[in-house]
């Protein structure tokens, strides 16, 4: 498999974990530690990946758990508020 095709399933992996795992919901330490961890994972998964894939892993995933658009339960109430 080429190296760019392993980067893609990587990258697909995680992502499919942060849904599975819910840590969209996390608070941000909470979710530093959960990437840490799932991208040792990765790196044990993918032994082909290099310190440099996992860190733009561990970035891409980072960024992906803070939308540029704020989600939850307090986004809406705030929402919610501002509207009335």
């Amino acid at each position: 498999m080429s190296h760019d095709k392993l980067l893609e399933r990587a990258r697909d992996e995680l992502f499919s974990h942060v849904h599975r795992c819910a840590v969209l919901q996390a608070a941000e330490e909470d979710q530093r530690h959960w990437m840490d961890e799932t991208i040792d994972y990765i790196g044990e998964r993918y032994p082909d990946l290099t310190d440099i894939d996992l860190r733009g892993l561990h970035e891409i995933g980072s960024r992906f758990c803070k939308p540029a658009i704020a989600h939850g339960e307090a986004t809406t109430r705030m929402v919610e508020e501002a509207v009335t």
